[in-house]
């Protein structure tokens, strides 16, 4: 007998926000600091995770509207404290309806500078990049099976389908955490979707040392020559959470066509 796949009254129409339980993490700047904002918008209740910038994450959940937002500890590094940080939400809740996995680390480092990429750097950014949003979604994992209709957005990165970018380990990491995703997507159906969204150079400080003007080059390069600002990346997020009901498992290229 064949087998009738049946709608579930969570994947007809817009997944709305209102009340609904988001995490983000790497949220205290940046396109978490961003999409934080544009999930308070869209009436969500949500926890701004940082790794040191405890006083620029409260500083964020200040700013955010509505009411419930809360600051907390999710050190991509500390397996321990993601946990506790899921055990605290779910105390709270019950339950985490979005995960945003916008933690992350680099270094520019010149490709073919070799020996410049040590082991403790190469360690550090795949730890950072890798494990660690493997490990908050394993800890958010039952969280997000009781909201019966949750999305995970992991922020990648063109550098993962390029091979360029900042240093060569950064472009692995984020090919790493793209295959993660497609494997994820698989285990985690159908309660949660799973989605990447691809950045090129976006105009924010997350890759130290280097300037705005090298930005600009990058996107006069692109077909559509547009200066990424970290709230176009949360717009790409919120799209994908909210109108991209039967995408899972697949990583949206958000460049402005410099992959062409």
């Amino acid at each position: 007998m064949t087998e009738t796949a049946k709608p579930r009254p969570g994947n007809l129409g817009p997944y709305s926000l209102k009340d609904r339980i988001a995490l983000v993490t790497g949220g205290s700047s940046g396109i978490g600091a961003a999409t934080a904002l544009r999930l308070a918008e869209a009436g969500a209740i949500v926890w701004v995770g940082y790794n040191t910038g405890a006083a620029r994450a409260e500083s964020v959940v200040a700013g955010l509207p509505g009411q419930g937002h809360r600051a907390v500890a999710t050190p991509m590094r500390d397996t321990a404290a993601i946990v506790a940080a899921a055990e605290a939400i779910s105390a709270a809740h019950g339950k985490l309806d979005v995960l945003v996995n916008s933690a992350g680390t680099t270094k520019m480092i010149a490709h073919g500078d070799l020996d410049a990429l040590d082991d403790a750097t190469f360690d550090d950014i795949l730890i950072t990049n890798v494990r660690g949003p493997f490990a908050t979604i394993r800890a958010c994992r039952a969280l997000l099976k009781a909201s019966g209709d949750a999305v995970i957005v992991n922020i990648s990165s063109l550098a993962g389908v390029t091979g360029q970018g900042s240093s060569i380990v950064y472009g692995a990491s984020k090919a790493a955490l793209d295959v993660m995703g497609m494997s994820l997507a698989r285990v985690l159906g159908p309660e949660i979707r799973v989605v990447g969204i691809s950045p090129a150079a976006v105009n924010t400080d997350f890759v130290k040392g280097r300037t705005l003007a090298a930005i600009e080059r990058q996107s006069a390069g692109a077909p559509l020559q547009v200066l990424a600002e970290a709230d176009d990346i949360a717009l790409a997020c919120i799209s994908a959470i909210e109108g991209l009901r039967l995408t899972t498992g697949t990583t949206i290229l958000v460049d402005g066509g410099r992959h062409l």
